[in-house]
């Protein structure tokens, strides 16, 4: 246990706040004696991940706890399945590489995802026609209130865009302890028709790609538009996309004809970067903070300076004029704490 702890080296966009406690677990008999003394000194906890998926705003006036719990084991299921399950301090690209090395498909689309395998279906993280429950078997979880293990199926999970059970009414009640898996040992299922893949691939001189292909082709692209956080801190994508019913979808197109909508039903999904590059503020810099030159969907700590709340006032800045202009109103994807 160390006091007023920097947790600057554990969240992307770099921001130096303290925690008035902070403590590192890697078995779960060591989270759940760190559970234990935050009940009996009556301090509010925070757990921290690949912190890829938070801002922090202030000093934390508690226990923040990282978990650091690894490993990964496998369970054939048949001759063309494989269980795979990792524990929730794996890191989600590495883990991501290790299927591959072994040729499990699955998860080639979802290459180069910041953050831990534990956060994976808190966020039902997806990317270029591929989200974790897609994938999704069952994760282990530890119940906050009386420190038991619970399985949590796909259907338990409640999985929407960007959003888990986990985000609604589990909020604050579990922590993940590790997340099952189901890849293909052969005849993979080779994604390529979403976003840029396909035309990657082409660039890359691949016509009949393998999941090892798709992979490389998603790191490119995810590289060329995307800032490093280790280079330049940020949390990703700080904005979901928003979904808009088709008729106020429709009334948009007559005022803005560009205006880019993928349907689903009598639902539109627009893309966030879309309006907040409309609105003028792609490459925007206010203070310490600013848009992304590339790509206005991510917020960065453009100085290495920024506090949270300069980048957390930046954000309200760009909802309030997408607001403004298009009457959409975005929603954060990062957590505010």
């Amino acid at each position: 246990m160390q006091e007023n702890f920097s947790l600057r080296p554990f969240n992307t966009f770099g921001v130096d706040v303290n925690s008035k406690y902070f403590t590192e677990v890697l078995t779960i008999d060591e989270l759940k004696d760190a559970i234990r003394y935050s009940k009996e000194h009556h301090l509010s906890v925070l757990f921290l991940g690949g912190g890829s998926n938070i801002l922090l705003t202030r000093d934390f006036d508690g226990l923040a706890i990282k978990l650091s719990l690894k490993g990964i084991s496998e369970e054939d299921i048949n001759e063309n399945e494989v269980l795979v399950t990792a524990k929730s301090g794996e890191n989600w690209h590495e883990f991501v590489l290790y299927s591959l090395e072994k040729n499990y498909g699955g998860l080639e689309n979802l290459s180069l995802i910041p953050g831990n395998v534990g956060t994976s279906p808190m966020q039902n993280i997806g990317a270029y026609g591929t989200e974790i429950k897609d994938i999704f078997v069952s994760c282990t979880v530890l119940d906050l209130e009386n420190l038991e293990l619970k399985t949590f199926n796909l259907k338990d999970c409640h999985f929407g865009y960007r959003d888990s059970v986990f985000k609604q009414e589990g909020k604050g009640k579990y922590v993940i302890l590790d997340v099952s898996f189901k890849l293909t040992k052969k005849n993979h299922h080779i994604k390529t028709e979403y976003g840029a893949i396909k035309t990657e691939l082409e660039n890359m001189g691949i016509t009949d790609p393998t999941i090892q292909d798709v992979s490389k082709a998603v790191i490119h692209i995810r590289q060329s538009k995307l800032p490093d956080p280790k280079e330049i801190g940020n949390a990703g994508s700080f904005f979901k996309n928003p979904t808009i019913p088709l008729t106020q979808f429709e009334d948009l197109k007559q005022k803005f004809e560009n205006i880019p909508g993928y349907p689903n039903g009598d639902m539109v999904k627009v893309p966030a970067g879309w309006l907040i590059e409309q609105c003028g503020w792609k490459g925007k810099q206010i203070g310490n903070a600013a848009s992304h030159k590339l790509q206005a969907l991510v917020i960065v700590n453009a100085t290495g300076k920024a506090t949270g709340k300069e980048i957390f006032d930046f954000s309200t800045e760009i909802i309030d004029s997408v607001k403004e202009k298009f009457g959409i109103e975005l929603e954060r994807e990062v957590n505010i704490i």
